[in-house]
């Protein structure tokens, strides 16, 4: 009789943990115009230890501040990935109510898909589709001579995550600013395939708002100097964070390393500095000097000084700087030296990028030879 007594009670208390973590993700999901929450398929606890062997260490993917995710395979022969949170606290639950509410009103190629959840331990497991080949930050900066990163990877891989975030700021039912954007927090899948990951300091606004006030949270080297000082999350901010992953993609450099000088120690601030000393070859990663024609790279890199501009209103949208590498990458496939005719129109026939250049904080010259047909650009870089 007692162990039959000990088993209700315990399944009493999972019945009351999922009533309870359900009816919060609800109240949350009652907030926005889409009703997803309620389709989010829940695992049982027992098959997902069976998935991961119980959680056990050598099924460890990764760690971060959040948590800890696990590789998993289910009763079905599915490869899955699996959340669990370190630390149970109010601020945990919160960020897992607020990825899944979010995730379910997702719906991109190059956003990590959420599978579902398990609401019967102490805080949810999150169940996610598994991406196999690590993370951007790995590809960067962990060499595999076997298997060189090239130019046209790099910009594909950065159309990839651009066009996401510009569907989260203009496609999504309500704009979303992801706040963590770094290189560690996007995935490449067996194709090489880019997806953006990690949305529990993500948030949605409404189309009147124009900016999120918050405690200041993100990662050092990736974080919006504005937003810094004023404490207001802009989708500007998640553009400056774009921008520097464009120029790790472009040198190879960690974001933060003391081997660099004092004042350059940001990987932000150094490629600044060395734009401005019109150096940008010298501190180029040894592939991309190989690969991408020079034309590419000083596009690009104006690309991300844009993104890198200390004030956010002078920055791109993350919808002009989609179309914009969109339209390099289609440069690239089509002819991998380029005509000046095809920078021209990058950079004039379109609208939106012209408005950009004509903001930005470089004035480009651009001077042909129509004899040699040869093309160069001189550019005049201010630091601010």
């Amino acid at each position: 009789m007692r162990r039959l007594h000990n088993f209700r009670k315990k399944r009493k208390a999972v019945q009351q943990k999922k009533a309870f973590f359900k009816g919060l993700l609800l109240e949350q999901q009652m907030q926005t115009s889409e009703n997803n929450v309620e389709q989010t398929k829940l695992f049982d606890l027992k098959e997902l230890e069976k998935a991961t062997n119980h959680f056990s260490m050598d099924r460890i993917l990764g760690q971060g501040g959040q948590g800890t995710v696990y590789k998993g395979m289910l009763e079905d022969g599915k490869i899955v990935a699996i959340k669990k949170s370190k630390i149970i606290d109010e601020a945990k639950l919160s960020q897992f109510i607020n990825e899944v509410v979010i995730l379910t009103q997702i719906n991109h190629r190059n956003v990590v898909k959420l599978l579902g959840c398990c609401l019967e331990t102490d805080l949810p497991l999150l169940v996610y589709e598994f991406i196999p080949n690590g993370t951007l930050s790995e590809f960067i900066h962990q060499r595999n001579m076997e298997f060189p990163f090239t130019w046209s990877m790099r910009l594909r891989i950065a159309t990839e995550v651009a066009g996401a975030l510009s569907y989260l700021h203009s496609g999504a039912s309500f704009p979303i600013y992801h706040r963590d954007v770094k290189s560690t927090n996007i995935l490449l899948d067996e194709k090489l395939r880019a997806k953006v990951a990690d949305f529990g300091t993500s948030r949605t606004i409404s189309l009147e708002q124009t900016h999120l006030t918050t405690l200041v949270y993100g990662t050092f080297g990736y974080l919006d100097p504005e937003y810094f000082q004023l404490s207001q999350f802009t989708d500007k901010s998640d553009v400056y964070s774009f921008g520097v992953i464009l120029v790790e993609l472009l040198t190879g450099q960690k974001v933060i390393s003391a081997t660099r000088t004092e004042e350059g120690k940001s990987l932000a601030t150094y490629f600044k500095m060395t734009m401005k000393e019109n150096s940008l070859f010298d501190i180029l990663d040894g592939q991309v000097l190989k690969d991408a024609p020079k034309k590419e790279i000083i596009v690009v890199a104006d690309l991300a000084q844009r993104c890198l501009h200390l004030s956010g209103r002078n920055r791109p949208t993350m919808k002009e700087v989609a179309k914009e590498l969109e339209w390099i990458q289609v440069i690239d496939n089509k002819d991998s030296k380029g005509s000046q005719h095809d920078y021209v129109k990058l950079a004039y026939a379109q609208p939106e990028i012209a408005d950009s250049w004509n903001n930005s904080t470089s004035s480009i010259e651009l001077t042909f030879d129509s004899a040699a047909t040869s093309f160069s650009l001189h550019q005049e870089l201010s630091l601010l």
